[in-house]
């Protein structure tokens, strides 16, 4: 029997909208989507009530365009948190992995993507017009890049240094180099080189 017929139609709508979601293939859309079924009507109503509430009650920060509940964004409305550094990073869950490392005290900018050609994505589809108009009220000392080491994300931090240029600001980037314990002979050759440049004095 084939597995459609086998499959009742909104279990197999379930699972193609499960499908959709990143990283989800279409082997785990179906355990999922088996669970969700097999769920206390308590259950499965909660986490219907979840998905809408977070889709309804979630917007953009006006400041930092990060995803919040109110505007501004916890971060921008924090007095504690030095308005002159701003951390540019591609999505929300970057601002979540910097948070982490519990050391930063600046402010963010989200981007929502990165510069990509070859996928359409252009200037206009980014927020960088935003964060041009943050830099242009002076009160910024420094942008630091936080996009990830691959050849959009270092183009995405040359077209924003060429945009942000003409206000005089910082415009840093993360240093990349070894990870702890590392090897050097394993280490690749970009690793490797952003290591050297990225180097400190003892």
């Amino acid at each position: 029997m084939p597995e459609s017929l086998a499959t009742p139609e909104p279990i197999q709508r379930l699972i193609e909208a499960l499908h959709r979601l990143p990283g989800i293939g279409p082997k785990s859309a179906q355990r999922l989507a088996y669970h969700i079924v097999r769920t206390s009507p308590q259950e499965a109503e909660a986490l219907a009530r979840a998905v809408t509430e977070a889709r309804e009650r979630i917007r953009y920060c006006s400041v930092c365009v990060n995803l919040t509940e109110r505007d501004p964004c916890a971060v921008c409305s924090d007095p504690r948190r030095d308005a002159g550094t701003i951390c540019v990073v591609e999505q929300p869950l970057d601002v979540l992995a910097v948070e982490r490392a519990g050391i930063y005290r600046g402010r963010y900018h989200v981007l929502h993507g990165i510069l990509n050609p070859m996928e359409g994505i252009g200037p206009e589809h980014l927020h960088i017009d935003a964060l041009v108009a943050r830099v242009s009220t002076g009160e910024v000392r420094e942008v630091i890049m936080a996009t990830n080491p691959s050849l959009e994300g270092e183009a995405t931090v040359m077209y924003v240094q060429r945009v942000l240029a003409p206000h005089g600001v910082r415009v840093t980037r993360l240093a990349r180099g070894l990870p702890s314990g590392a090897d050097l002979e394993y280490a690749d050759t970009m690793t490797l080189a952003r290591a050297l440049e990225g180097r400190q004095e003892l």
